[in-house]
């Protein structure tokens, strides 16, 4: 089992930016992705980010590339989302997940998963 909480949502202005964090606890997450979805009210949930735990690498999907960076702190367990130049259209909830492979967009994937953290951008 593996158990997910993110943390660091909340109001912020276009352009403006934010870190989201999510804390995993239970076992060893070295073969697993972590990854970041989002979904808006009346939306698709949609791929935003994930990282090879084992490796780091990083994968990004489109509509958030180039803004986003997701990272992770292996001794504290936790992965990272920083979100710059933020805009309305990334108003969301922001959920962490892992998935036991090596990279994975797809949410169908992902075993587990944080309560989700609301990420709102006023323009």
């Amino acid at each position: 089992q593996v158990q997910l909480v993110e943390s660091g949502g909340g109001l912020v202005q276009a352009g403006g930016s934010v870190r989201l964090s999510c804390a995993a606890s239970g076992r060893t997450l070295s073969n697993y992705v972590m990854g970041w979805f989002r979904q808006a009210p009346g939306k698709e949930r949609e791929f935003v980010a994930a990282i090879s735990w084992a490796a780091g690498s990083t994968y990004y999907g489109s509509s958030v590339k180039g803004r986003l960076t997701i990272s992770r702190d292996s001794a504290k367990k936790t992965v990272y989302l920083q979100m710059n130049s933020l805009k309305p259209e990334d108003t969301a909830v922001y959920s962490c997940a892992a998935a036991r492979t090596y990279y994975s967009s797809r949410y169908s994937d992902y075993d587990y998963w944080g309560q989700g953290t609301q990420v709102t951008v006023s323009s």
